[in-house]
């Protein structure tokens, strides 16, 4: 029996979801759940057959549906969707604001009593911090180094298109190449978030919105872009649809430490064409992870640090340890 999947918001990564499923034959997409005002007859998916309807109507799916893969957005979107979701079905989501991750694993913790919830499933926050806690246990006299970039950040663009007056936009992380490399160097250097990374925003407004007092919003935005130093550039929606409309992706997670006398490195690293179908593939994984730890009954949230590997195989522990090990 198919592991049966919903999708909550048929966006970039809710369509990267879909194609995911079509990539393991373990599962099936059976519904799709779109904005509250949306009309379903106006979505049509890539996959025969599905169900698309309101998020209004998500408790009239409770029996049809395994897993939802929550695919909306973090600022705004999963603390109200996530909580709802996770009362009738089990979910996973990419939820990536870090400085609040624990306060949304509280609030889906809560929710999910009698389902599991697995939260912060992309790359980072998810499996970057997997390869930070298993560094981090082997090089215990070290420092941990995240650069993103460079690439597009969907979470950070959806924070700039929810500024008044943004008819739409796309950011860019760029990581400071000098920085990298005093990394690579293993001298351990002390590096604040505004000296690893640049914000590069490109931004399409409406005619006539106050250019001066959207800038000004967008490099104070706390948690995604304050703490940075940031570049707003205005331009057409026209030049934005041309050069902008692809979503690349890239990252790196080093850990640096010392055993004895004797330094090391280790280095986790990304390259992606497409952030939003790499993040959907990461979900994909997580939601039969979220399947079978429902079937053991080890219900509320979860996080990536929380899920066994082998979870998220399709193929049983027995093959994976003959294969892998």
């Amino acid at each position: 029996m198919k592991i049966r999947i919903g999708i909550a918001g048929y966006g970039n990564i809710g369509k990267g979801v879909e194609k995911a499923i079509l990539q393991n034959p373990d599962m099936e997409l059976t519904a799709v759940f779109v904005r509250p005002g949306k009309d379903p007859k106006n979505y049509a998916t890539a996959t025969p057959g599905v169900i698309v309807c309101s998020s209004d109507d998500a408790e009239s799916m409770r029996n049809k549906i395994d897993v939802v893969v929550l695919c909306v957005g973090s600022a705004k979107d999963l603390p109200e969707w996530g909580p709802r979701f996770a009362k009738i079905f089990n979910t996973v989501d990419s939820y990536d604001t870090h400085a609040k991750v624990s306060e949304y694993l509280e609030s889906m913790d809560k929710a999910a009593v009698n389902t599991a919830a697995v939260i912060s499933a992309g790359w980072d926050p998810g499996i970057f911090s997997v390869f930070k806690l298993m560094s981090g246990a082997i090089l215990p006299d070290g420092a941990d180094y995240t650069f993103w970039g460079r690439g597009v950040s969907q979470g950070h663009s959806e924070a700039i298109r929810r500024v008044e007056g943004v008819k739409n936009a796309v950011q860019y992380t760029v990581p400071y190449e000098d920085a990298v490399r005093e990394v690579r160097s293993g001298t351990n250097p002390r590096l604040t978030a505004r000296q690893k990374m640049l914000r590069e925003c490109y931004v399409a407004a409406y005619e006539n919105a106050d250019l001066e007092k959207i800038e000004n919003e967008i490099k104070n935005i706390p948690y995604y872009f304050a703490d940075y130093n940031t570049v707003v550039n205005f331009i057409t929606e026209e030049e934005l649809l041309k050069n902008h409309s692809k979503m690349p992706h890239a990252g790196f997670v080093f850990r640096s430490g010392n055993t004895g006398e004797n330094k090391h490195i280790m280095e986790f690293s990304l390259k992606l064409d497409s952030n939003p179908e790499f993040t959907a593939s990461v979900l994909v994984a997580y939601a039969r992870a979220a399947y079978r730890l429902s079937k053991e009954g080890s219900f509320g949230a979860k996080t990536v640090l929380d899920v066994p590997l082998t979870y998220l195989s399709p193929r049983d522990r027995d093959v994976l340890i003959k294969e892998l090990l």
